[in-house]
């Protein structure tokens, strides 16, 4: 497996939304449309990946404070039927990603 590889493909889902799943908790969905759409700009442009919140350097998680809330996004890696995780995640033919945008006491 290639971390380089898993980090750009966990990029490309964080930045364009392409290359997997979103999903968001009730608590997001609760902001408000205006309000989601500005929280998927800011996870775009996220960079505080560090080793508390980036251990593996995959850029898989985030958490940061978003006009007055605490917030957090997370990318998972399941196999190609969703049952299980994935056996190589940056192997896109073997790799569903997900990317599940949440408040932080939802997680």
């Amino acid at each position: 497996m290639s971390v380089d590889r898993i980090r750009a493909l966990n990029g490309q889902l964080r930045t364009t939304l392409t290359g997997g799943k979103a999903f968001m908790t009730p608590g997001i969905a609760a902001l408000g449309p205006e309000a989601v759409q500005r929280l998927v700009t800011a996870i775009a442009t996220f960079d505080d990946f560090c080793m508390a919140n980036d251990p593996h350097g995959e850029h898989d998680f985030g958490m940061f404070d978003f006009e007055g809330t605490s917030d957090i996004f997370k990318v998972d890696y399941y196999d190609t039927n969703f049952e299980f995780g994935s056996p190589d995640p940056s192997d896109t033919s073997a790799t569903n990603r997900v990317i599940t945008l949440m408040l932080a006491e939802e997680y």
